[in-house]
């Protein structure tokens, strides 16, 4: 392909995946610091030492923890790893994002390239629970054209062209199953996918069978996905409560977000029918999905 194919093909998918376009309030708009009369309700929720998601966030008063299986996807993202509290988080380009969507950041760094966004987010997280546990067989993306790119295929020395819209395998004696190699596979995966890709992996889901690693998902431009990473239940009530992260656009660090509506059990959000209302999108009853089991 001659460059001015190239930087064609390039723009066309950039405009496609556009998606993390908000809304409802934007990344400028008034986003505001939770008032003091929150702070009790704060004190009894976050232990601000802790280091990752179980250990930071407390369950709700009168509610406890739902416990993952051990060695599962929910389990692995209800122990994410946590920057300390307060901590702002960052662009891929270095700058602080400094509205109040967000209670912590998750401690995984991010390309210095403006590639990962909402749905890349999500993908990164279930590439590097499989990846962490040899499954490479389990890590597989689709393109926003179709084309199902699988590590399995990359780490065997393969990489990815493209011919105009036309993805496909060809040679790349670089790539194996090194971390290095992962890394520069899931660029490739946020480069030509999207929430539109996503979605169709994803299988629908009721919303009160939710489960930790369920996505919130809105595909198109504008379009928007968020994941569930952790659960509590009310045993003597029924009620059942739900943590979200997300990243957003531009590509910044994955973060975990605020419960604006209800900020005195916040980060956690009341599992119930309905739209669901974050701080950058309205989710429409209908949007959540979950990765099929295999």
């Amino acid at each position: 392909m001659n460059k001015l194919k190239l930087i064609i093909a390039i723009l066309s998918i950039t405009i496609t995946l556009s998606g993390c376009v908000n809304n409802i309030p934007t990344e400028t708009s008034a986003i505001t610091e939770p008032t003091e009369s929150t702070q009790a309700a704060k004190a009894e929720i976050i232990n601000e030492v802790g280091a990752t998601i179980r250990e930071r966030f407390l369950p709700p008063e009168g509610s406890e923890r739902l416990e993952a299986a051990t060695g599962s996807f929910a389990e692995y993202l209800q122990n994410l790893k946590l920057k300390a509290y307060g901590e702002k988080v960052l662009y891929y380009d270095g700058r602080e994002k400094s509205d109040f969507a967000y209670i912590s950041v998750i401690d995984q760094d991010i390309t210095e390239r403006n590639l990962q966004q909402c749905a890349d987010a999500i993908m990164r997280l279930k590439g590097e629970y499989h990846y962490a546990k040899g499954e490479f067989d389990k890590i597989s993306f689709n393109f926003v054209s179709g084309f199902k790119c699988d590590f399995k295929t990359w780490s065997s020395g393969r990489k990815v062209v493209l011919n105009g819209n036309n993805a496909s395998w060809a040679a790349g004696p670089n790539n194996d199953t090194s971390y290095t190699s992962f890394r520069r596979y899931m660029d490739v995966v946020h480069s030509y996918a999207s929430t539109i890709s996503l979605k169709k992996q994803l299988e629908p889901v009721d919303m009160m069978e939710m489960e930790i690693g369920d996505v919130f998902i809105v595909a198109g431009s504008p379009g928007h996905a968020v994941i569930v990473v952790d659960m509590a239940i009310d045993k003597m009530t029924g009620t059942r409560y739900f943590i979200l992260a997300q990243s957003y656009m531009p590509a910044q660090e994955t973060q975990v977000l605020r419960n604006l509506s209800n900020p005195e059990i916040s980060p956690w959000y009341t599992l119930e029918k309905g739209e669901l209302i974050t701080p950058h999108w309205t989710f429409p009853e209908g949007s959540l999905r979950r990765f099929p089991k295999k």
